[in-house]
């Protein structure tokens, strides 16, 4: 293949079938990819704190953690998908991926187990109001189906933050 074919395979514009308008595909997927983004900033995270969390409740947080992690990473395919369908792009690299993330990364080398769920509690609370800017602006633009699937998203997100907050209250006895 000549090099002048490859390149403009490389730039050749996607062609997806849509009703959304291009500037609502160009909107949404642009939303949806900084979405991601924070979708796998927060499982990277959740991840690292389910690897290095210790203490009397190891076992329980490690296991909250992992279930958490597998129910952030099971979004990222679908948010991605839903950009693709719509005729968008998504994010390309790790690279990509730090470029877009609004979430910070936590590279300490310790963190106690409290403020590790404080930390995720925040996180995800944050990512919730990602997720409500991003369905007003599907709902601005008339797309529906992808403010179907941050509904759902929304109540799962709300669920981990509740989680969070409860595992990190203090009891009438004084325990954490």
């Amino acid at each position: 293949m000549p090099p002048s074919d490859a390149k403009s395979r490389r730039t050749a514009a996607l062609a997806t079938p849509s009703d959304l308008k291009s500037n609502a595909i160009k909107d949404i997927a642009a939303a949806l990819a900084t979405l991601l983004a924070d979708v796998f900033t927060l499982y990277v995270k959740t991840k690292n704190f389910h690897w290095h969390v210790s203490g009397r409740h190891f076992r329980d947080y490690h296991l909250m953690l992992d279930e958490q992690a597998a129910q952030v990473f099971a979004m990222t395919d679908e948010i991605a998908e839903r950009a693709r369908k719509i005729g968008g792009t998504t994010i390309r690299s790790a690279g990509h991926i730090a470029r877009l993330q609004r979430l910070k990364d936590n590279d300490a080398d310790y963190v106690t187990p409290l403020d590790m769920l404080a930390e995720l509690r925040e996180d995800n609370k944050q990512l919730v109001s990602y997720m409500r800017a991003t369905h007003a602006l599907c709902d601005e633009h008339g797309d529906i189906a992808t403010a179907s699937l941050l509904e759902n998203w929304i109540d799962e997100t709300e669920r981990r933050v509740w989680f969070l907050f409860e595992s990190t209250r203090t009891g009438t006895t004084g325990e954490t």
